[in-house]
Protein backbone atom coordinates (compact mmCIF):
# COMPACT_ATOMS: atom_id res chain seq x y z
CA UNK A 1 0.00 0.00 0.00
CA UNK A 2 1.37 3.55 -1.21
CA UNK A 3 2.18 6.40 1.33
CA UNK A 4 0.12 8.86 0.53
CA UNK A 5 1.81 12.57 1.89
CA UNK A 6 -0.26 15.28 2.68
CA UNK A 7 1.55 18.94 1.59
CA UNK A 8 0.14 22.11 3.68
CA UNK A 9 1.37 25.24 2.15
CA UNK A 10 2.10 27.62 4.55
CA UNK A 11 0.72 31.17 3.98
CA UNK A 12 3.91 33.30 2.94
CA UNK A 13 4.21 37.21 4.86
CA UNK A 14 5.52 40.01 2.64
CA UNK A 15 6.28 42.91 4.65
CA UNK A 16 5.27 46.36 3.63
CA UNK A 17 8.28 48.89 4.29
CA UNK A 18 6.82 51.88 3.53
CA UNK A 19 7.17 53.09 6.72
CA UNK A 20 10.63 52.38 7.27
CA UNK A 21 10.30 54.68 4.53
CA UNK A 22 8.04 57.18 6.24
CA UNK A 23 10.05 57.34 9.55
CA UNK A 24 14.03 57.95 7.12
CA UNK A 25 12.06 60.55 5.37
CA UNK A 26 10.79 62.59 8.11
CA UNK A 27 14.08 63.27 8.71
CA UNK A 28 16.39 63.35 6.12
CA UNK A 29 19.60 61.16 5.21
CA UNK A 30 19.69 57.43 5.63
CA UNK A 31 18.50 56.58 8.92
CA UNK A 32 17.01 54.15 9.20
CA UNK A 33 18.33 52.61 6.22
CA UNK A 34 15.68 51.38 4.11
CA UNK A 35 17.60 48.23 2.33
CA UNK A 36 19.64 46.89 5.98
CA UNK A 37 15.90 46.60 6.71
CA UNK A 38 14.54 45.23 3.95
CA UNK A 39 17.84 42.57 3.94
CA UNK A 40 16.84 41.92 7.97
CA UNK A 41 13.10 41.32 7.34
CA UNK A 42 14.21 38.58 5.22
CA UNK A 43 17.18 37.20 7.00
CA UNK A 44 14.10 36.91 10.04
CA UNK A 45 12.55 35.01 7.65
CA UNK A 46 9.99 36.67 5.89
CA UNK A 47 9.46 35.50 2.16
CA UNK A 48 8.71 38.97 0.64
CA UNK A 49 9.23 42.24 0.77
CA UNK A 50 6.40 44.84 -0.35
CA UNK A 51 6.16 48.31 -1.41
CA UNK A 52 4.07 51.09 -3.02
CA UNK A 53 5.25 54.36 -4.23
CA UNK A 54 2.81 56.96 -4.80
CA UNK A 55 3.57 59.86 -7.05
CA UNK A 56 4.50 62.34 -4.44
CA UNK A 57 7.07 60.02 -2.95
CA UNK A 58 6.09 61.35 0.69
CA UNK A 59 7.21 57.25 1.54
CA UNK A 60 9.00 54.87 -0.95
CA UNK A 61 10.79 56.91 -3.30
CA UNK A 62 11.02 55.44 -6.85
CA UNK A 63 14.84 55.08 -6.70
CA UNK A 64 14.16 53.18 -3.34
CA UNK A 65 12.34 50.68 -5.80
CA UNK A 66 15.06 50.29 -8.05
CA UNK A 67 17.58 49.85 -5.49
CA UNK A 68 15.45 47.31 -3.53
CA UNK A 69 15.74 45.22 -6.53
CA UNK A 70 19.18 44.03 -5.79
CA UNK A 71 18.27 43.45 -2.56
CA UNK A 72 14.92 41.61 -2.32
CA UNK A 73 16.29 37.95 -3.12
CA UNK A 74 12.66 36.58 -1.27
CA UNK A 75 9.72 38.33 -3.14
CA UNK A 76 9.12 41.51 -4.60
CA UNK A 77 5.80 42.98 -4.83
CA UNK A 78 5.47 46.53 -5.72
CA UNK A 79 2.22 47.87 -5.00
CA UNK A 80 0.05 51.06 -6.93
CA UNK A 81 -2.23 52.95 -9.36
CA UNK A 82 -1.31 52.32 -12.73
CA UNK A 83 -0.81 55.54 -13.99
CA UNK A 84 2.08 55.76 -16.81
CA UNK A 85 4.58 56.49 -14.41
CA UNK A 86 4.23 53.53 -12.49
CA UNK A 87 3.57 51.54 -15.14
CA UNK A 88 6.88 52.25 -16.69
CA UNK A 89 9.05 51.55 -13.50
CA UNK A 90 7.12 48.23 -12.80
CA UNK A 91 8.22 47.15 -16.27
CA UNK A 92 12.34 48.39 -15.75
CA UNK A 93 12.09 46.44 -12.50
CA UNK A 94 10.31 43.60 -13.21
CA UNK A 95 9.40 42.32 -9.93
CA UNK A 96 8.00 39.29 -8.74
CA UNK A 97 4.50 40.51 -8.61
CA UNK A 98 2.47 44.00 -9.46
CA UNK A 99 -0.46 44.76 -7.19
CA UNK A 100 -2.80 46.85 -8.62
CA UNK A 101 -4.49 49.16 -6.57
CA UNK A 102 -7.14 52.24 -7.68
CA UNK A 103 -5.60 54.53 -5.19
CA UNK A 104 -6.53 58.10 -5.58
CA UNK A 105 -3.07 60.60 -6.06
CA UNK A 106 -4.28 62.47 -2.67
CA UNK A 107 -5.07 58.96 -0.79
CA UNK A 108 -3.77 58.78 2.85
CA UNK A 109 -3.42 54.61 2.21
CA UNK A 110 -5.55 52.30 0.08
CA UNK A 111 -9.34 53.07 0.64
CA UNK A 112 -11.29 50.92 -1.84
CA UNK A 113 -10.70 47.99 -4.27
CA UNK A 114 -11.00 47.93 -8.24
CA UNK A 115 -14.92 47.86 -10.06
CA UNK A 116 -13.75 45.09 -12.04
CA UNK A 117 -16.69 45.29 -14.53
CA UNK A 118 -16.60 49.12 -15.06
CA UNK A 119 -12.74 48.60 -15.59
CA UNK A 120 -12.60 45.80 -17.46
CA UNK A 121 -10.75 46.72 -20.32
CA UNK A 122 -8.35 49.15 -18.73
CA UNK A 123 -6.99 46.57 -16.25
CA UNK A 124 -7.13 43.83 -18.82
CA UNK A 125 -4.47 45.75 -21.42
CA UNK A 126 -2.31 46.43 -17.98
CA UNK A 127 -2.47 42.98 -16.77
CA UNK A 128 -1.75 42.03 -20.10
CA UNK A 129 1.45 44.08 -20.52
CA UNK A 130 2.65 42.82 -17.17
CA UNK A 131 2.40 39.55 -18.06
CA UNK A 132 4.01 39.85 -21.04
CA UNK A 133 7.03 40.86 -19.41
CA UNK A 134 6.63 37.76 -16.92
CA UNK A 135 5.60 39.52 -13.97
CA UNK A 136 2.83 38.02 -11.75
CA UNK A 137 -0.15 40.03 -11.74
CA UNK A 138 -2.41 40.58 -8.67
CA UNK A 139 -5.87 43.26 -8.49
CA UNK A 140 -7.21 44.91 -5.26
CA UNK A 141 -10.75 43.89 -4.46
CA UNK A 142 -13.18 43.97 -2.00
CA UNK A 143 -14.60 40.68 -0.82
CA UNK A 144 -17.50 40.79 -3.73
CA UNK A 145 -18.29 37.70 -5.93
CA UNK A 146 -19.34 39.97 -8.63
CA UNK A 147 -15.55 41.84 -8.14
CA UNK A 148 -13.92 38.17 -8.24
CA UNK A 149 -15.66 37.26 -11.19
CA UNK A 150 -14.67 40.44 -13.03
CA UNK A 151 -10.97 40.13 -11.73
CA UNK A 152 -11.62 36.35 -13.56
CA UNK A 153 -12.50 37.86 -16.54
CA UNK A 154 -9.29 40.22 -16.69
CA UNK A 155 -7.27 37.25 -16.65
CA UNK A 156 -4.86 38.42 -13.94
CA UNK A 157 -3.36 35.71 -11.93
CA UNK A 158 -4.26 36.47 -7.99
CA UNK A 159 -6.40 39.16 -6.23
CA UNK A 160 -5.71 40.65 -3.17
CA UNK A 161 -8.74 40.92 -0.76
CA UNK A 162 -8.67 44.73 1.05
CA UNK A 163 -9.63 43.45 4.34
CA UNK A 164 -9.90 46.55 6.09
CA UNK A 165 -13.78 45.61 6.63
CA UNK A 166 -13.01 42.33 8.47
CA UNK A 167 -10.36 43.95 10.87
CA UNK A 168 -12.76 46.56 12.02
CA UNK A 169 -15.82 43.99 12.69
CA UNK A 170 -13.04 41.52 14.43
CA UNK A 171 -11.99 44.56 16.64
CA UNK A 172 -15.14 44.97 18.30
CA UNK A 173 -16.09 41.39 18.47
CA UNK A 174 -17.89 40.23 15.04
CA UNK A 175 -16.39 37.32 14.02
CA UNK A 176 -18.76 37.18 11.26
CA UNK A 177 -17.37 39.64 9.68
CA UNK A 178 -15.01 36.89 7.32
CA UNK A 179 -18.27 35.85 5.79
CA UNK A 180 -17.52 37.70 2.88
CA UNK A 181 -14.07 36.66 2.28
CA UNK A 182 -14.29 33.14 2.94
CA UNK A 183 -17.13 33.11 0.11
CA UNK A 184 -14.82 34.87 -1.93
CA UNK A 185 -11.98 33.11 -1.27
CA UNK A 186 -14.10 29.92 -2.25
CA UNK A 187 -15.57 31.41 -5.80
CA UNK A 188 -11.65 32.14 -6.47
CA UNK A 189 -10.49 28.75 -5.51
CA UNK A 190 -13.24 27.43 -8.26
CA UNK A 191 -11.88 30.20 -10.68
CA UNK A 192 -8.30 29.40 -10.47
CA UNK A 193 -7.57 33.04 -8.82
CA UNK A 194 -4.52 33.05 -6.62
CA UNK A 195 -5.29 34.73 -3.51
CA UNK A 196 -3.54 37.41 -1.27
CA UNK A 197 -4.85 39.72 1.37
CA UNK A 198 -3.87 43.02 3.14
CA UNK A 199 -4.98 46.24 5.24
CA UNK A 200 -5.37 46.70 8.84
CA UNK A 201 -4.13 42.69 9.55
CA UNK A 202 -2.23 42.33 12.58
CA UNK A 203 -0.96 39.72 15.51
CA UNK A 204 -4.43 40.02 16.43
CA UNK A 205 -6.88 39.28 13.97
CA UNK A 206 -3.96 37.16 11.06
CA UNK A 207 -3.90 34.39 12.45
CA UNK A 208 -8.30 33.64 12.54
CA UNK A 209 -8.56 35.33 9.09
CA UNK A 210 -5.61 32.75 7.83
CA UNK A 211 -7.33 29.67 9.36
CA UNK A 212 -10.57 30.05 7.58
CA UNK A 213 -9.31 32.10 4.19
CA UNK A 214 -9.02 28.41 2.28
CA UNK A 215 -6.21 28.99 -0.70
CA UNK A 216 -4.70 32.26 1.06
CA UNK A 217 -1.00 32.27 -0.43
CA UNK A 218 0.21 35.39 1.02
CA UNK A 219 -0.27 38.42 2.98
CA UNK A 220 1.22 41.93 3.11
CA UNK A 221 1.40 43.81 6.50
CA UNK A 222 3.15 46.91 7.23
CA UNK A 223 1.27 49.50 9.74
CA UNK A 224 0.67 46.87 12.15
CA UNK A 225 4.04 45.22 11.86
CA UNK A 226 5.88 48.15 12.01
CA UNK A 227 4.26 49.79 15.12
CA UNK A 228 4.34 46.08 16.89
CA UNK A 229 8.12 46.15 16.30
CA UNK A 230 8.20 49.30 18.19
CA UNK A 231 8.07 47.32 21.43
CA UNK A 232 8.77 44.00 20.70
CA UNK A 233 11.35 44.37 18.24
CA UNK A 234 11.58 43.43 14.27
CA UNK A 235 13.11 40.06 14.79
CA UNK A 236 10.68 39.04 16.69
CA UNK A 237 7.64 40.20 15.57
CA UNK A 238 8.76 38.84 11.71
CA UNK A 239 8.96 35.60 13.45
CA UNK A 240 5.12 35.71 15.51
CA UNK A 241 3.80 36.36 12.25
CA UNK A 242 5.57 33.49 10.38
CA UNK A 243 4.19 31.53 13.46
CA UNK A 244 0.54 32.51 13.20
CA UNK A 245 0.63 31.79 9.65
CA UNK A 246 1.39 28.17 9.96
Amino acid sequence: MGVRLKIILMTKLSVNINKIATLRNARGGNVPDLLKVATDIQKFGAQGITIHPRPDERHIRYQDARDLKSIVYTEYNIEGNPEKTFIDLVLEIKPTQVTLVPDAVDAITSNAGWDTIKHKDFLTEIVQEFQRNSIRTSIFVDPVLEMIEGAKNIGTDRIELYTEAFAHEYSIGNKSGIDPYVKSAVLANELGLGINAGHDLSLDNIQFFNQNIPGLLEVSIGHALISEALYLGLDNVVNMYLQKLK
